[in-house]
């Protein structure tokens, strides 16, 4: 697995896939957050606190990542390197978690930069410090879950079809309804709100941005994670046969 995780990292950096998509995300938060005027904006808002950011990054990620993911399983089939790669000695399971980390921790080199915006809010806050430091380890957590969990969902879109653009949209479409579209479906049905907005990522997220690292919220993502790279490893082994 180590290989194969390797093998991702390397073709990121040996493209500008893994510089652009570290620039993209830090280039986008960064105006949104400190230059336009807006709702988003950290110096508009009076408090010292990175809502804003967490509030942003979740939407970002949820094109950012797939468009990382699209190209894991499309383009060895597009190749016709999917074969071999399934003939290495390594289970499935390995190649979809190298695969799979390989994406992961791209996106984590793209997250670390931000960690800057906590010692500028540290500094901006009167008294100096005045910040929530739980709520912002609990979102920053959140985080690292929410991205497992679109990577996990990209990886698996990317062995539905040859075409990268076609495993991006439907990478998007599904992150989308997972984050937004229940929150969507329970403001519709108010009588079982609690219950429909449970089943997404946003209830779960907010909960864990509160500073409070509730097993309910771990276990959700993780759920979420290990079900998607089980639909990963179901596909390709259909490939196998």
């Amino acid at each position: 697995m180590k290989s194969i995780i390797l093998r991702e990292i390397k073709s990121f950096f040996g493209s500008p896939i893994g510089y652009l998509v570290i620039a993209v995300f830090l280039i986008i938060n960064g105006l949104f957050l400190w230059i336009f005027e807006g709702d988003y904006n950290i110096l508009n808002t009076g408090y010292a606190d990175l809502t804003p950011f967490f509030t942003l990054a979740p939407w970002i990620l949820i094109f950012l990542i797939p468009a990382v993911t699209m190209r894991s399983f499309s383009d060895e089939r597009k190749q016709g390197t999917l074969e071999l790669l399934l003939t290495k000695p390594l289970s499935v399971w390995e190649i979809v978690n190298g695969k799979f980390f390989g994406a992961f921790l791209l996106i984590i080199l793209a997250i670390i930069p931000t960690l800057i915006y906590v010692y500028v809010i540290y500094g901006l806050g009167s008294p100096e410090g005045n910040i929530d430091m739980g709520s912002t380890i609990g979102s920053y957590f959140g985080l690292l879950f929410l991205i497992a969990s679109y990577s996990a969902i990209g990886i698996f879109t990317s062995t539905l079809s040859e075409n990268q653009i076609v495993a991006f949209i439907i990478a998007v479409f599904v992150c989308f309804i997972f984050y937004f579209g229940f929150e969507g479906i329970a403001s519709v049905i108010p009588a079982q709100s609690g219950i429909i907005s449970a089943f997404g990522m946003q209830d779960h997220f907010k909960s864990m941005s509160r500073g409070v690292i509730d097993t309910r919220d771990v276990i959700y993502f993780l759920s979420i994670s290990v079900l998607f790279l089980s639909f990963t490893v179901y596909q390709l082994k259909s490939f196998k046969a």
